[in-house]
Formats: C-alpha cells, sequence, structure tokens
C-alpha cells in the first residue's frame, strides 16, 4: 500500500504563501505612492487568485482521498486580507490620502473569502461522510 511522507513538500502552498506575501508588499507600496502602480495590481491580483485557486483545489482533492492531513487555515488568509484592508481604509482616512483602493483588491478580497466559505463546506461536508463510512 502506498504511504504519503508526514513531511511533504508542497510546491502549491509556497507558491500561494509566495504571491500572498508580493502582492501584499505591491498593494502598500500602491498606498504608499497613491496609486502607482494600480494596473500591475491586476495582474499580480489574478495570478495570486488563480495560484491560490490552485492550491485550494489540490488541498479539497487530496482531503476527499484521505491524503491531506497537515493544516493550513483559510482563516489566517482572511484575518491577514480583513487588516490589510482596514489598516488601508483607516490610514486613508486618518492621513486624508488621496488614494482609492484598487477595484483588483476589493475584488481579490471578495475571491478570498468565497474560496474560505467553498472549503469550509468542504471540510464539513468531508467530516460527515468520513463519519459515516465509521460507522459502516
Amino acid at each position: 500500500m502506498l504511504s504519503w511522507p508526514k513531511k511533504q513538500f508542497n510546491f502549491w502552498q509556497y507558491l500561494a504563501n509566495f504571491w500572498s506575501v508580493m502582492f501584499f508588499l505591491l498593494i502598500i507600496w500602491d498606498f504608499i505612492n497613491d496609486n502607482f502602480i494600480t494596473e500591475a495590481l491586476e495582474v499580480f491580483g489574478f495570478i495570486y487568485i488563480g495560484v491560490l485557486a490552485v492550491y485550494v483545489g489540490n488541498k479539497e482533492f487530496e482531503r476527499w482521498y484521505d491524503r491531506h492531513k497537515a493544516q493550513h487555515p483559510g482563516e489566517l488568509f482572511v484575518i491577514a486580507w480583513t487588516a490589510l484592508i482596514l489598516i488601508i481604509v483607516g490610514l486613508q482616512l486618518i492621513l486624508q490620502k488621496n488614494y482609492e483602493l484598487p477595484s483588483s483588491v476589493i475584488s481579490s478580497y471578495i475571491a478570498v473569502l468565497t474560496i474560505l466559505a467553498v472549503t469550509e463546506k468542504s471540510k464539513s461536508l468531508h467530516q460527515k461522510h468520513h463519519a459515516r463510512r465509521k460507522r459502516r
């Protein structure tokens, strides 16, 4: 029987984390420089959400085939995104900056919320399915 290694290199997890950090840094740079790279944020947003979707899809596939054991809570992504947006909006008001939160940032935040909601539902369904299998 095939056994999965306990500590497995997860390419998609590292790539999603890399793009998260890069995108956050670029959003902060855009804020500091008053929408200087707003157009570039659109490209980075597409890449970020694409990589995140592949990572989460892969993770959910592994969960349903009982190969996913590690815990990487999606709530941390949502907390980080919420904090970033609240801080930017708060600083914008306090500093009275002429900054407009790019639509690519808002749509990326909504995509992260949506992805978390879907994975939470999938996890719940998997736990119910797994519990029924154990009772058989």
